[in-house]
């Protein structure tokens, strides 16, 4: 089933709700994790981003105006360093309706990492286009990731 979202930049309004969005997708996608434990982090995270000019994008429910997932994206190197869906959207159009909005800034090329213990997001990149590049490691966890890339054809 595939729902309607609405598209819309991040205001300081939204980070309550994007950062428990965000503990509630990681925590369920990869339960071992203590995502609770990491929210300062992720707040400071975010606020930096966005200071540096990476876009903030928001996907609401257009039926109820729930935040269903966000993306956060570099237009000028085509990075998303985080994409998180709220599980209740899970296969619901939510990822992506946030990814052909990074497209669509981002035309030429988008790059990313994926942990390699969410396979389900491997899966979705893949779908998309995305071509797994190498494998590499995050800096902060020490999980082994892979790097993925899509370009235009």
């Amino acid at each position: 089933m595939t729902l309607r979202y609405r598209l819309i930049a991040f205001d300081t309004a939204h980070l309550p709700e994007l950062t428990d969005l965000w503990i509630t997708a990681w925590t369920k996608a990869m339960p071992a994790i203590d995502f609770e434990s990491r929210r300062t982090w992720f707040v400071d995270h975010l606020i930096a981003m966005r200071d540096r000019g990476v876009d903030v994008i928001c996907a609401f429910d257009a039926a109820n105006g729930t935040m269903a997932g966000f993306v956060t994206l570099d237009s000028k190197s085509g990075h998303i360093d985080q994409l998180a869906v709220a599980p209740t959207y899970w296969a619901k159009g939510a990822a992506l309706s946030l990814i052909d909005e990074a497209k669509r800034r981002s035309p030429r090329l988008l790059k990313l990492e994926v942990n390699q213990d969410n396979p389900r997001a491997a899966r979705f990149y893949e779908r998309e286009g995305f071509t797994r590049r190498a494998a590499s490691a995050n800096p902060v966890s020490g999980l082994k990731t892979w790097r993925y890339e899509w370009a235009q054809n």
